[in-house]
């Protein structure tokens, strides 16, 4: 029997004790995380970060322009910097639970992350995803095209200038690095607040001491431009794995978590590089049925069980279209671009299927 067949009901008649999910099985053996493996992804992401940060220093007295030369791999580096702390987030990336915490939390300063309002809010997306009910946190926002054939122009206006790609992969990663995580909800639990205020806190220490022995121009010429290169990536990562033409969404009635797994998360097939420095994210169907799983297990886990072979496949292109994509269309159970939208409003019928 496959293991896509394989549904344990109760072993006692009469009882409502909760079946075994078919994929349990399949992706036991991948969650164990294997120290020395860790330690290993750490050596290739925080070192080599922190050292071209040096380097881009060093490089004022040659020429800036090397200095920027230097940024993108010193980017790339940073992007995999934030792939272990988002696996210590989930608890995954280390053996034991207190290694993962305060690894986390120390990567959380290089990131800019407090690591347990970060750790909440990633944990809510990941139980929510997909569910049109459940719609607003961790999340990118997306309005049905309903939804916004009811909104008032000024509304419009507003979400359609988020949506633009200057907006969202310009201004976007400023906000969603240097503003959104310095803040935090007076109901939220006493842990998540002391994340924050500390993070911040430990930010203005470190911010303030690298400025007091290099020099404010400096540091924001040597380490912003990595940094917001790295942000940007990383918001257009986001959006891709769940914003693709084909993708899943639910109301919370009909809502299955595997499904939104394995159809509502993309397999983005990048180039190897790519996929050393973006700790092999683009498995991600693989990551959201089991975030326990450690980003180093990832494609061993895809290739290794059939469970995941037949999942929304992007290639870097597919997901450099599907910048293009702004509606959840109830009807055509896709998403749209504003112009279909509008057409299928002016036609009142299904908007036309997107050029290629």
């Amino acid at each position: 029997m496959s293991v896509g067949a394989r549904v344990t009901a109760g072993t006692k008649a009469g009882t409502a004790r909760p079946a075994r999910p078919y994929w349990r099985d399949a992706v036991a053996a991948y969650e164990r995380p294997h120290l020395g493996r860790s330690l290993l992804d750490l050596a290739t992401s925080v070192v080599p970060y922190l050292a071209l940060l040096v380097a881009m220093y060093l490089a004022l007295d040659v020429s800036y322009l090397l200095t920027l030369a230097l940024a993108l791999p010193a980017a790339g580096f940073l992007l995999r910097t934030f792939i272990v702390f988002h696996d210590c987030t989930h608890g995954s990336f280390l053996p034991s639970k207190r290694a993962n915490r305060w690894v986390g939390t120390a990567l959380g300063l290089l990131v800019f992350s407090p690591f347990e309002a970060w750790r909440h809010e990633h944990a809510v997306h990941h139980a929510t995803a997909g569910d049109l009910d459940r719609r607003g946190v961790g999340d990118l926002p997306t309005f049905t095209v309903a939804e916004y054939e009811s909104m008032t122009p000024i509304r419009r206006l507003g979400y359609r200038l988020f949506r633009n790609p200057l907006v969202m992969f310009g201004i976007g990663p400023t906000f969603a690095l240097v503003v959104q995580p310095r803040f935090v909800s007076r109901s939220a639990r006493p842990r998540i607040r002391r994340s924050v205020m500390l993070t911040n806190l430990a930010l203005v220490v470190m911010v303030g001491l690298a400025c007091w022995s290099i020099g404010w121009r400096e540091y924001l010429i040597v380490h912003w431009p990595a940094t917001l290169l790295a942000a940007a990536a990383g918001v257009w990562l986001f959006y891709v794995q769940h914003q693709f033409e084909d993708t899943y969404w639910e109301s919370t009635g009909d809502w299955s978590y595997a499904d939104a797994a394995l159809r509502g998360s993309s397999y983005l097939k990048l180039p190897r590089p790519l996929r050393f420095f973006t700790g092999n994210i683009g498995l991600h169907h693989v990551h959201h049925l089991s975030a326990r799983i450690p980003n180093y297990n990832l494609q061993r886990a895809h290739d290794e069980n059939a469970i995941f072979h037949d999942v929304p496949t992007l290639s870097l292109l597919d997901g450099l279209r599907a910048v293009r994509l702004k509606l959840w269309d109830e009807d055509r159970r896709r998403l749209v671009t504003f112009a279909e939208a509008r057409d299928r409003s002016v036609a009142g019928g299904p908007p036309r299927p997107m050029s290629s």
